[in-house]
């Protein structure tokens, strides 16, 4: 990677934010809208850090200033020990973005794509890793091919390419596997895998939460503008300390099992849904209840909080 300056060496924060607000006028008669509203967040190097909010919440906003795209309203953005204000060229080096959008001139090949995309961030012709980035990407037999020849998954990932050109510390993935297929999904994570193992952080942001519970070390979570939470993957998940136990009844159920800290429901397929609180609620007084009503047991199984849960428990949108 680029040495981007010796005093980044005693900087643990690959990305610090203080205070960012970004506002967007309203135009005529129409009143301004606030899409971040005062946002603080440190992003530790070397990590997979995962930033979720509903639509609309302000991700792409942050992430489009964070790529220099957008000019904030006020506040401090500093990136791997540089200050955006003082220090644009710099800071804008250490962060390559993969955005959502297939954003591709139909008329460059990959190969020539990438050339271009170096050349624009001023990496020397020697220090160029078009080749070894396409094969990275598998896109080898593509590289004389037209852009707009490409499927979309090929498109997708020549954009991973784009974002890796000019040797970046920090790579930021808005919506990486949005409509791409299981095979593409696989590619992109042993890639993120690969280049997080080597020492680069790496920022998520995905509407497959799943994604988020696997791949990410912390997770901060927007809403409106505003930060709601941000905390290590497993600490949200204990947050809810949520569980749910899944009855199949050996019969039709004909009353629903009751119970303090117990909430039951019955499913189309006659399953019955227990949730509680283990914190204070047994599972051994869940299963009293079950009793309790009459119901025999064909078959039982429990299950923890996941970050879908979380995120709803969160937003304003659950």
């Amino acid at each position: 990677m680029q040495k981007l300056g010796a005093s980044t060496a005693m900087r643990d924060d690959a990305i610090r934010i203080e205070s960012l607000r970004k506002t967007y006028s309203g135009g005529k008669g129409q009143p301004e809208k606030q899409a971040l509203k005062g946002i603080d967040l440190t992003i530790p190097r070397g990590s997979v850090f995962g930033l979720l909010g509903p639509n609309g919440a302000g991700k792409s906003t942050m992430i489009n200033i964070l790529a220099g795209l957008v000019r904030k309203t006020s506040g401090q953005v500093t990136i791997w020990g540089f200050d955006q204000d003082a220090n644009p060229r710099q800071s804008r080096a250490a962060i390559g973005v993969m955005p959502q959008e297939l954003n591709l001139d139909p008329f460059f090949t990959p190969r020539g794509a990438l050339e271009v995309q170096a050349g624009l961030y001023g990496v020397p012709k020697q220090d160029r890793r078009s080749d070894e980035i396409l094969e990275m990407v598998g896109l080898t037999d593509k590289a004389h091919a037209y852009a707009r020849t490409l499927s979309g998954g090929m498109r997708r990932r020549l954009l991973l390419g784009k974002a890796l050109v000019h040797h970046p510390h920090i790579l930021v993935l808005d919506e990486p596997t949005a409509g791409v297929d299981i095979g593409l999904r696989q590619m992109l994570w042993e890639n993120i895998r690969k280049l997080n193992q080597q020492g680069m952080t790496i920022i998520l942001t995905t509407h497959y939460l799943e994604e988020a519970e696997e791949m990410c070390d912390e997770i901060a979570i927007i809403d409106q503008g505003e930060m709601v939470a941000r905390d290590s993957t497993a600490n949200l998940l204990g947050r809810l300390d949520s569980k749910s136990m899944v009855v199949q009844p050996a019969s039709p159920v004909a009353e629903l099992p009751q119970g303090a800290g117990i909430t039951a429901e019955l499913r189309d397929d006659g399953a019955v849904v227990l949730r509680y609180h283990s914190d204070k609620t047994s599972a051994e007084e869940v299963l009293a209840a079950v009793h309790g009503a009459g119901i025999s047991i064909r078959d039982v199984k429990t299950a923890e909080a996941d970050l879908e849960d979380v995120f709803l428990a969160l937003t304003k949108s659950g």
